[in-house]
């Protein structure tokens, strides 16, 4: 295989930026590119990385010097107006996915769920390489795996209840692939140097695909973007894909979350620059919530209440909320709605109750906001969510009196409960979750909620929020009585916490205690170093 045009450039070498460590994902020690790959996707790969590598590189320079200036108090806001905002530009929506009022998500790497998802019924299902999957090669390897089998429809796993081995069934389910985000890495392909995740999870799926067999086409869920210019990259790593595979430029089709604050005020202009691909827009809270407090972390005004005592429809969610529909009605597109993190149970009749209450109350939330779907994570909340949405899209709906610039960051007075509790809460689930990240579970149902890589960060930046700002901002113990939110109460609380998880699971195997220790100590050196960004 020729290779000839692959070089270590110096310029790509595995350097940290700034004080931080980059976030990588390498192939194992005896991965050979040439015998493991796809044969030919080197040649394939070559030109992509020549073109778009150095881009990213200098995409996420940006997004740090974009965190520093918020922290010094230059915080987000809208773009002067523009071509993408000043005209009457509108996409033509696809007939195949024009009825999305529910979309199914979960790791790629569990053919068992992805089987269950596209059968489920549900509109679209998203299958998953980034926040629910492990960050490892053996998971990426394994949903990309699971990924091209399942949009050839030949995806099984074996059901030992049936003792059979169960497929997927013929529907009109529209799949979607999540690659990793721009913010991390992939080595081990090319000596010395490091891709991007999103190309090389991208390039994986679109070289091995079919495009001729697919019953629609190839579509790409866009995780983790910071400005309208990222679209740029994403746009050109699609068309270069097209044209290397003799497809129409605009064969890749995408939807794109909005799930960092900088992007909230850039929607429109991220939306102009991928016309050629993009089919709608998707409010991703949990991600959200995490880069609201990251981008404000240096706020006393923004130290967040417990999570769970935050309503769903809470100012800083629900403005975004109304000002996606009428952006994306605007232009033809799509507005999906979030995640519920309380999750259904066939064991607790009691919480299943109390679970698809919530689904209902939040997903009506989200149509009478003019969504035009929304997010679950389990086949049976899939009935609930698309009977939420009166009929397959509110394209036409628009605002009367619509405000094209809202506050989108107004704060968080009056709502919810900072408590010791909820610090306690906090801490007990971001080891519990980083414990599973170890095990190769990339998101872990805990306590009634599913948990993964998005409210981990939340937890970690509301631990670092009540630390920094312990003197302005009152946590309250039980009694009501305020407690000063210490570096040393912090490893105090790490201690007790994981001191009652080794007792209330009567651990006896060395390695299952080993992992949880671990897990404890990773923890909190993430919030100790201020490792905020998803990873």
């Amino acid at each position: 295989m020729a290779t000839a045009t692959i070089r270590l450039n110096p310029a790509l070498a595995p350097l940290p930026f700034s004080n931080r460590s980059v976030p990588i994902n390498s192939a194992p020690r005896d991965f050979d590119p040439e015998r493991d790959l796809p044969e030919g996707f080197l040649d394939f790969l070559a030109p992509l990385h020549a073109a778009l590598t150095l881009r990213q590189r200098a995409l996420l320079a940006r997004r740090e010097n974009a965190l520093a200036e918020a922290h010094a108090g230059k915080v987000p806001s809208y773009l002067p107006p523009s071509v993408a905002t000043m005209s009457s530009w509108h996409i033509g929506l696809p007939a195949w996915c024009a009825d999305q009022r529910n979309q199914m998500t979960g790791p790629a790497d569990d053919a068992e769920l992805v089987v269950k998802m596209l059968n489920s019924g549900a509109p679209g299902v998203m299958l998953d390489l980034e926040d629910s999957t492990a960050n490892s090669w053996e998971h990426n390897s394994l949903g990309i795996k699971n990924i091209l089998e399942a949009l050839a429809g030949r995806l099984t796993y074996f059901d030992r209840k049936r003792n059979k081995a169960t497929g997927i069934n013929p529907s009109t389910t529209v799949v979607f692939t999540r690659p990793r985000g721009l913010h991390l890495h992939q080595a081990g392909i090319l000596a010395g140097e490091l891709l991007p995740a999103s190309l090389f999870d991208t390039a994986m799926v679109a070289y091995q695909v079919d495009f001729h067999a697919l019953k629609h086409p190839l579509c790409i869920y866009i995780p983790k973007s910071e400005s309208s210019d990222e679209a740029l990259w994403w746009r050109d790593l699609f068309q270069t894909i097209a044209r290397m595979k003799g497809l129409a430029k605009d064969a890749i089709k995408c939807m794109a979350l909005v799930e960092s604050h900088p992007l909230a005020f850039q929607m429109e202009e991220f939306a102009w620059n991928l016309r050629d691909h993009i089919v709608g827009l998707n409010l991703g809270r949990w991600d959200y919530m995490a880069s609201l407090i990251h981008f404000n972390l240096e706020n006393p005004e923004w130290v967040l209440p417990d999570r769970n005592t935050i309503p769903h429809n809470v100012a800083f969610f629900q403005n975004l909320r109304n000002l996606m529909p009428e952006i994306c009605h605007k232009h033809g597109m799509l507005a999906i709605g979030g995640m519920t993190a309380l999750y259904p149970s066939r064991e607790d009749a009691e919480l299943n109750v109390r679970a698809l209450k919530v689904l209902a109350e939040d997903k009506k939330n989200e149509a009478n906001s003019l969504m035009d779907g929304a997010w679950t994570g389990h086949p049976d909340q899939n009935e609930i969510a698309v009977s939420q949405f009166p009929i397959p899209n509110q394209l036409q709906a628009r605002p009367v009196n619509a405000n094209a610039h809202p506050d989108l960051r107004p704060l968080p007075a009056g709502v919810g409960k900072r408590t010791l509790t909820g610090t306690r809460a906090a801490v007990r689930t971001v080891i519990r979750y980083r414990n599973g990240v170890l095990n190769g579970k990339g998101a872990s149902l805990l306590d009634g909620y599913m948990e993964d890589l998005a409210t981990d960060r939340i937890y970690r930046l509301m631990i670092a929020q009540r630390t920094r700002h312990s003197r302005q901002v009152e946590v309250l113990d039980e009694n009501g009585a305020a407690v000063p939110h210490t570096p040393e109460l912090i490893t105090r609380l790490f201690d007790e916490e994981l001191d009652r998880l080794l007792r209330e699971a009567k651990i006896d195997d060395p390695q299952v205690a080993a992992s949880l220790h671990e897990a404890r100590r990773i923890s909190e050196e993430m919030i100790r170093r201020e490792e905020f960004d998803p990873r």
